[in-house]
């Protein structure tokens, strides 16, 4: 429906405050988010959170850093910089959650009906493959998780020759852009009474070659393409807008979560960075040795000196001070920290150090080790089977809008997408199951299987010396070879 029709009688302002009042779902906050990626925004590098401490000086002239006047006492403070260790768990946590969830290519399964269903099958194929949704679905991913929301439009660019790319001569091209508050956008989903995406909106900031900045705001209907500028009145129509949406639907795919993926262990973080800041701060005062002295001593040896004599007055005494108590608490906590945030996460730890004693082990074994990140992609299929079933939607409607005469096939056409959680395979227990299956009978041929073992630059020609070294060895002579005169 038309802009001008859904909020008749309404001004442009009045219809940009109306856009931007009917999400479902709190707007994101996009400063917590990048806070919680980014270390070195963590609370543990924070000045007034975790200040530095003032440390008195007893002689200012042997203090290397600037020593400061305490006060009328006469005594002297200098400023000691505490341990701040921030660790990158949160950016770990996504990037794994994004690997295990599109770490396979998303396959496509339909069958089609026809030489049209088929054709359009090829050109929605030839589109995601040109656009590169193999990284897309990834960059889709980090910013749902990291962000809570990502929005892709799918836009036409129309090309001074026709090509053949999609199967069929057309000037256009099909491309892609992504919306997300992680690359600076403000979404604005519109939903009616039945939870329906009617429009989508977005706001954004350009700043032009002068430094001069511009606020836009623009929304896309079923019908419509808007967009308005935000000048000294209020917003205003940019030049040539309204557009036409060619489809007559959407062309935007909007995907969202309700959560940070790693807000329930922020503060398990938190936590552990404040353990291990604080330790620091401990070893670096207790690490190294410490004499305790009783009486007089006379003479110190010098550093590096080999069979050293210290002298000291009668009843004088030395002895190192030693750290008595190892500290197996702090290293406990530091470990069911690190346990409670892997779990809560639902994140395998698969760090060299976690794995290096496992050895070899069985394909269920290692089905085992993934179970709680399969089954965390398992939840995410709620928001991603439906994101891709609308992308796969799009584009089918633009396929029909650039070759007319398939656009019943490309209505016709179901293509479900299927996320295939990434998985450690082992290839022996794979091959033996098969073979299995398979009456102990060759799964490929020798063939193929001297291309897929890719050990030699020209696989044909090597299958072809393969075979005339096995015709040479299964062939025999009788007698001595007969030599024409």
């Amino acid at each position: 429906m038309p802009l001008e029709e859904l909020f008749a009688g309404k001004t442009t302002n009045e219809i940009i405050s109306e856009l931007k009042s009917k999400r479902t779902t709190a707007q994101p906050d996009a400063e917590q988010a990048r806070k919680a990626i980014d270390p070195k925004l963590h609370d543990i590098n924070n000045q007034f959170l975790r200040p530095d401490k003032m440390v008195r000086v007893d002689n200012p002239g042997d203090a290397g850093d600037k020593v400061i006047d305490a006060g009328a006492d006469g005594g002297y403070t200098r400023i000691e910089k505490v341990a701040r260790v921030a660790v990158a768990l949160q950016k770990l946590i996504i990037n794994r959650a994004v690997s295990f969830t599109f770490g396979n290519p998303v396959a496509y399964n339909a069958t089609p009906e026809g030489e049209g269903q088929e054709a359009v099958l090829k050109a929605v194929t030839r589109i995601l493959y040109d656009n590169k949704t193999t990284s897309l679905n990834r960059k889709i991913a980090r910013a749902v998780y990291g962000f809570k929301e990502c929005a892709e439009l799918w836009y036409v660019q129309e090309k001074p020759k026709a090509h053949q790319s999609y199967g069929f001569p057309t000037k256009f091209k099909l491309r892609c852009a992504l919306f997300s508050p992680m690359f600076g956008d403000t979404l604005y989903p519109y939903f009616d009474t039945t939870g329906d995406l009617i429009a989508f909106s977005r706001a954004y900031t350009h700043v032009g070659s002068d430094k001069q900045r511009f606020d836009y705001f623009e929304t896309y209907t079923a019908d419509e393409h808007w967009l308005w500028v935000n000048g000294s009145g209020g917003y205003e129509v940019v030049e040539g807008y309204p557009k036409r949406v060619a489809i007559g639907k959407l062309p935007i795919v909007y995907g969202y979560q309700d959560h940070f993926e790693t807000q329930d262990v922020d503060s398990l973080i938190d936590r552990l960075e404040k353990l291990l800041s604080n330790f620091a701060d401990t070893n670096d005062y207790h690490a190294s040795p410490k004499i305790f002295v009783t009486g007089q001593i006379n003479g110190w040896s010098k550093k590096g000196e080999a069979g050293a004599v210290i002298e000291g007055e009668e009843g004088a005494t030395m002895s190192y001070v030693s750290w008595q108590n190892a500290p197996e608490s702090v290293k406990l906590e530091i470990e069911t920290l690190l346990r409670m945030i892997y779990t809560i996460s639902q994140t395998p730890d698969v760090s060299f150090e976690s794995v290096k004693g496992i050895g070899a082990i069985s394909g269920t074994a290692l089905k085992l080790l993934f179970m709680d990140a399969h089954l965390k992609v398992q939840d995410k299929k709620e928001v991603f089977d439906e994101y891709l079933q609308r992308r796969v939607n799009v584009i089918k409607a633009f396929v029909g809008q650039f070759n007319t005469t398939l656009e019943n096939d490309a209505d016709a056409l179901e293509i479900e997408p299927e996320i295939t959680p990434y998985t450690l395979t082992n290839e022996i227990d794979e091959i033996n199951m098969w073979l299995s299956a398979n009456g102990n009978k060759p799964l490929v041929s020798q063939k193929a299987s001297v291309k897929g073992a890719n050990l030699t630059q020209d696989p044909e020609k090597d299958f072809e010396q393969i075979q005339e070294e096995a015709n040479a060895d299964n062939s025999f002579v009788i007698g001595e070879p007969v030599i024409d005169a």
